[in-house]
């Protein structure tokens, strides 16, 4: 009876995190607009974070907690799973044409992210520390790792504002808004906000819980349950595009999203682990031998060939799926 609870309240924070991180993206949208921000700041921030919300509450909370595993296998798992199995779904049911200049920078921001990653934490010396009762090696993200990714992300940022505010034509917010829907607006916040948190509380708690009861690590319910999870809202934005056949769209969105995973969410929980006196944050030398390479592999996979030919092929959704595949059966195995 206990199990049945226990996964029943994961899959409810689940929702609660993926139904108030939708609401909580909306409200601040609105809100940004009700303060006259330009509308291409709030597309290069606001909807560019949007998707990965989900993903930063879990890490964010799994480092409070001292879930040092789940924060980072989160983040990981969501990228490998983003790339893998919702891209490589995607490509083998409807390959297609992409722009090089469409896919090149994103595609090589994901390259250096994850490379600075692995670097970052290699160059840390290993030690053997004890998290919630499992003993085993660890790495750490350096505060050279740390500053890689947020170069990254900085300048992935930039580019986004670029590149949006060519295209929008109306920079300007004049809508004038009522004082009902301020305090819609404020209403749907707060209780976004309060979704989401509670979500991720119950998703980390009983995750953690799903773990013991299947006397399995942290790190791989959270790079399998928990990432594939969060990634719902890049699963629904590629099948909404399938249905569109709008390839470039669900591309563009999984590769941006994965950037942030990679970029924002890792030096975030860092920072967080310092500032609550727990030190760098611990990596897992599990997660950086092996779910960090395949992450790797398979952005690899993606890009590479897609900026050489500008075309996302079927043989390499086919190849990504394997790979995903084989990669889970090594994790759970």
């Amino acid at each position: 009876m206990a199990n049945i609870f226990t996964y029943t309240f994961f899959i409810i924070g689940l929702f609660l995190i993926i139904k108030g991180g939708d609401i909580f993206v909306d409200s601040a949208t609105q809100a940004a607009k009700m303060l006259k921000i330009p509308n291409f700041i709030i597309g290069a921030t606001i909807v560019s974070i949007a998707t990965t919300l989900p993903e930063i509450i879990v890490s964010v909370q799994a480092t409070v907690t001292k879930n040092v595993d789940m924060a980072v296998g989160n983040a990981i798992g969501s990228v490998t799973a983003n790339t893998a199995l919702i891209l490589g779904l995607f490509i083998t049911f409807m390959p297609f044409e992409i722009k090089r200049h469409d896919i090149f920078f994103k595609g090589i921001s994901m390259i250096l992210a994850i490379i600075s990653l692995i670097i970052g934490c290699v160059i840390t010396k290993k030690q053997t520390l004890q998290f919630k009762g499992e003993s085993k090696e660890y790495y750490f993200l350096s505060a050279l790792g740390v500053t890689l990714l947020i170069s990254v992300f900085a300048v992935f940022i930039f580019e986004n504002i670029k590149s949006i505010k060519k295209e929008v034509k109306n920079d300007e917010n004049d809508k004038t808004f009522t004082v009902k829907e301020k305090v819609l607006c404020t209403v749907l916040f707060v209780f976004g906000a309060i979704g989401t948190v509670i979500g991720a509380r119950l998703l980390v708690s009983q995750g953690t819980q799903i773990a013991k009861n299947l006397h399995i690590s942290q790190r791989v319910i959270s790079v399998i349950a928990v990432a594939i999870g969060t990634s719902l809202p890049e699963l629904v934005t590629a099948l909404s595009a399938l249905k569109k056949k709008s390839g470039t769209l669900s591309a563009g969105n999984i590769l941006g999203a994965n950037i942030i995973d990679l970029t924002l969410i890792l030096p975030l929980c860092s920072l967080i682990s310092i500032a609550r006196g727990s030190g760098e944050l611990a990596v897992s030398a599990s997660s950086v031998s092996m779910d960090m390479k395949i992450c790797l592999i398979v952005i690899c996979i993606a890009v590479l060939p897609t900026i050489i030919t500008q075309k996302f092929q079927r043989w390499q959704g086919i190849l990504l799926l394997l790979t995903y595949g084989g990669y889970i059966y090594f994790v759970v195995k």
